[in-house]
């Protein structure tokens, strides 16, 4: 009979179900505490933070402030990337979740500018900072961790489980503030919208409790056993990877869907020019969400079949229709119109690529510099995807109304994806252990079976 031949990075049995199921509940409880910012953001903050006096420009500020971390991402990623490298998967992902609890905790405790004036955005923004210190390795920790525990055939599906995670994370964090914005305004404003940062403590704890039973990747302690870590990795990840690593920031612009979707397309359709309530808008992300959630395995198991190129490059170009749909749709203010292309731009069309990103940029990468590439990668990409939301707030103009130009500014962002895919190396039959090769090298088949 045949049987598949021994692999040297082979996990230990039941390794992969718990490196995947690590990297899902991980990644929600850590980006619930990110998603509640967005929320709070759009919602909350401008009244709370800044003079609202000027409604818009409070708004414009607060937005600002929600681009404020993915600023800092790329500096933690250049730290948390290198230790990593060195150090194991594992630490940074347990050191990322507590790093993560305790900043959003802090913003719940928070004073508010009638009580200290404008040192309030000023202590809002440093603990937004370290938000995003620790989600600058959060993903890409539980992307090397579960890529390293997959099976060859299927790296594609067991990664995807970080970005389900991330959207059970938004999909939490949507819920819990559903409650707490149909609360009356005095108290919404007052304590209301402390809640669901203060629910943090358990983010840390639960975390801490699922992450430090899990072992090392089995490449990671191989690669520490035989060639030894990477004194440098951002040394050699310049030298040899830059390529990529572009390709890989080029690609990751495509977060700028997510956040014009979750935080500018809530405060349009909430305001005065649009005139939708709170909930609904939230029961929009809700629900968009619970789509993702099984949208995203789907995709990334059907890149194990076909590639990881053509499934990003369905999400990546179709995101750029989609979204305009969407926006449209909240133009007109039918509800159940906005509910229908918000389910599809961003549960259906915009999981595609958000499903394979995991798999698809942690394969350009090997082993001994594979958490800084795509920490690094990722990370400034999403610097800019961060603070897609400000510039939409700008391009709305004064009134911020205009829907069309946001449309046109985040079809505008889709494109260097798009480029990113065209022009990389296709990767899902190639064996772990050779991932990173220079080209020519690295396009090894599955290991191949021998007869017992």
């Amino acid at each position: 009979m045949s049987v598949p031949a021994p692999h040297r990075d082979a996990a230990p049995p039941g390794q992969p179900k718990k490196a995947a199921a690590a990297a899902w509940i991980g990644s929600a409880l850590e980006y619930y505490d990110f998603f509640i910012y967005g929320s709070a953001a759009a919602l909350i903050f401008p009244e709370v933070f800044f003079d609202d006096s000027d409604p818009a420009t409070a708004t414009l500020l607060s937005l600002a402030t929600f681009g404020v971390a993915y600023a800092a991402r790329p500096l933690g990623a250049l730290f948390l990337g290198h230790v990593g490298d060195r150090l194991g998967r594992k630490k940074i992902m347990v050191f990322t979740l507590m790093l993560m609890g305790l900043s959003t905790f802090l913003i719940g405790c928070l004073p508010t500018r009638s009580q200290v004036g404008d040192l309030a955005p000023v202590l809002l923004v440093l603990c937004r900072v370290l938000q995003g210190i620790s989600a600058a390795g959060e993903q890409a920790s539980a992307n090397s961790m579960t890529l390293e525990h997959a099976p060859a055939d299927r790296r594609g599906f067991f990664t995807s489980f970080t970005l389900s995670g991330t959207q059970g994370g938004q999909l939490l964090a949507t819920l819990v503030f559903i409650p707490v914005a149909a609360l009356p305004e005095e108290h919404l404003l007052s304590w209301g919208w402390r809640v669901p940062f203060w629910l943090s403590v358990a983010v840390a704890v639960a975390g801490w409790v699922i992450r430090r039973r899990l072992e090392e990747t089995p490449a990671f302690a191989r690669q520490t056993a035989t060639e030894g870590v990477v004194r440098l990795p951002l040394v050699v990840l310049v030298r040899e990877h830059w390529a990529d690593v572009l390709r890989v920031v080029a690609g990751a612009l495509i977060a700028s869907v997510s956040t014009i979707f979750t935080v500018w397309a809530l405060a349009y359709a909430t305001s005065d020019a649009v005139g939708m309530s709170r909930s609904s808008m939230l029961w929009v992300g809700a629900l968009a969400n619970v789509v993702a959630l099984a949208a995203i395995p789907l995709w990334a198991a059907l890149s194990d079949r076909v590639g990881r190129r053509p499934v990003f490059l369905v999400g990546a170009a179709g995101s750029a229709v989609t979204m305009f749909l969407y926006l449209w749709a909240i133009s007109t203010g039918n509800h159940a119109l906005t509910l229908l292309l918000g389910i599809l731009a961003f549960g259906v069309v915009y999981s595609a690529a958000n499903g394979v990103w995991p798999s698809f940029y942690g394969e350009m990468f090997p082993t001994r510099v594979r958490l800084s590439g795509v920490a690094i990668g990722t990370q400034i990409g999403f610097a800019v995807a961060g603070f897609a939301v400000t510039f939409a707030a700008r391009i709305a103009g004064p009134d911020g109304d205009d829907w069309s130009a946001v449309a046109l500014f985040t079809a505008a962002l889709c494109v260097p994806p798009v480029l990113a895919a065209l022009t990389a190396r296709e990767t899902h039959r190639t064996a772990t252990e050779r991932l990173g090769e220079r080209a020519g090298a690295a396009e090894a088949e599955r290991p191949e079976k021998v007869t017992a």
